[in-house]
């Protein structure tokens, strides 16, 4: 394949991966507008709510993006029983998590709200409420964690468009239902909406399984290991990628801490374009969800093949990167004017969303860089870049902002992701070089 071939292919897959996760994030946008005529208590229980299920997709991603990435080698190999070990190790790990994060959730949701709440306030409303949702949204876990692994599977199996008409048709039941449960039932309407969508989409998904002409063959023959073993294996390839998500979270939650001294004002503002960013952010990831899935596909791939993939990648990612900053860079004040914040916050968040564009490009590069690395099994070679980065960018934030505000913010994180970006740069590098000597190790000797 030429570049332009390469190129083509990543788009048609991260088409429809990036549409299943703008459909995803609807799905709490609209529980919110409905839950907000219930007051300001019950917005924050669900806010609560919604940050909590994005910090559990990151532990989904360990069977989730590990299965993907396990089915794609399979599938490059032409190899039947390992694609069949690769769908039995995902459920088995599956099968291990759900019970502790759904059961282990409901125990102890009650000091998970006060947690995240506090006592709040003098009738306490806003955690009780976060309790009754939680209730009904952490059991209800195991439906999202199920639809993530079957998304992962279909993804690795090269269908990345069904799960994207699995996630519109949770999110159209979910419109459709909301109106009607949260009136009769409030907050736990809300929830209840939610996971009885995702149920009837899950169970499109498991018949979408069935279907698949790939998964479908692969049942009938022997798997390549053991269960046991299979279940280690995606441990082993999905960990790395479930750590990387987790510790961009968890940046961006700490650089809340920073940002919080420059007033309240300002906290107002970062949250709002961090919500703006999501459209730009989730493309990246969807091109990285295609790097891994086209490399993975393409196992045993030369040197120059998966250099022109990754020059590709580069491409896509830094041309969507380059459309959102001008976006931004134009329309940023009207953006923010949908979220009916106080005119001085929509100023900053104007301004941060303006200044955000270097960022913006270099963070496309390197989240969908990081799918090759996956796709041909360097993804702890990414976490540990992305640990670095995360260290970087907190002091550099802290003392940039003192002097520039939250313009300052923007050059920190800019600066970090260079360094991330030169990081990944020296790693490629140093692995073709290594390539190159064992190449000539092998070469065949003029006599």
């Amino acid at each position: 394949m030429d570049g332009a071939a390469h190129r083509r292919r990543l788009v048609g897959l991260a088409r429809p991966v990036y549409f299943s996760l703008l459909a995803s994030v609807a799905a709490g946008i609209i529980n919110t507008l409905w839950v907000a005529r219930l007051g300001g208590d019950a917005v924050a229980a669900v806010a609560v709510a919604t940050n909590v299920e994005n910090v559990l997709l990151g532990i989904a991603l360990v069977f989730g993006s590990g299965t993907t990435v396990l089915v794609a080698h399979a599938r490059g190999a032409q190899d039947r029983g390992a694609v069949r070990a690769a769908v039995r190790g995902g459920w088995g790990l599956c099968g291990l998590i759900v019970p502790v994060v759904a059961f282990g959730g409901w125990l102890t949701r009650t000091d998970l709200a006060r947690l995240v709440l506090g006592d709040g306030g003098a009738d306490g409303a806003a955690p009780r409420l976060a309790v009754a949702y939680f209730g009904v949204s952490l059991p209800g876990m195991a439906v999202f964690f199920a639809q993530q692994l079957v998304d992962g599977l279909l993804k690795g199996a090269g269908d990345t468009r069904t799960p994207m008409r699995l996630a519109l048709l949770a999110n159209g039941l979910i419109l459709l239902a909301d109106p009607l449960l949260i009136h009769a039932y409030g907050v736990v309407g809300a929830a209840v909406s939610t996971v009885a969508a995702r149920l009837v989409a899950l169970g499109a998904g498991l018949r979408a399984l069935r279907r698949d002409p790939l998964l479908r063959a692969a049942a009938d023959a022997p798997a390549g290991e053991a269960t046991w073993t299979a279940v280690r294996r995606t441990l082993r390839t999905g960990l790395p990628m479930s750590a990387d998500f987790t510790v961009r979270q968890a940046g961006a939650l700490a650089l809340v801490a920073v940002v919080a001294r420059l007033g309240v004002t300002a906290v107002a503002a970062y949250a709002v374009a961090y919500k703006v960013l999501y459209v730009a952010t989730m493309a990246f990831y969807a091109v990285r969800q295609a790097a891994a899935i086209h490399t993975a596909q393409r196992d045993g791939a030369g040197l120059r093949e998966r250099g022109t993939v990754g020059r590709q990648t580069a491409l896509v990612a830094g041309a969507a990167g380059l459309a959102a900053a001008a976006l931004f860079l134009v329309l940023a004040p009207w953006l923010v004017l949908a979220f009916g914040a106080p005119p001085a916050v929509r100023a900053e968040a104007a301004l941060f969303l303006r200044c955000v564009g270097p960022y913006l490009v270099l963070t496309g590069v390197f989240i969908a860089l990081g799918g090759v690395f996956e796709g041909s099994g360097g993804a702890p070679k990414v976490l540990r870049v992305t640990l670095l980065g995360a260290a970087l960018q907190l002091p550099c934030a802290a003392w940039l902002s003192g002097l520039w505000g939250l313009p300052g913010v923007c050059v920190a994180l800019a600066a970090a992701m260079a360094v991330q970006c030169g990081c990944l740069l020296a790693m490629a590098r140093r692995a073709a070089g290594q390539e190159e000597v064992v190449a000539s190790l092998h070469a065949p000797r003029a006599v």
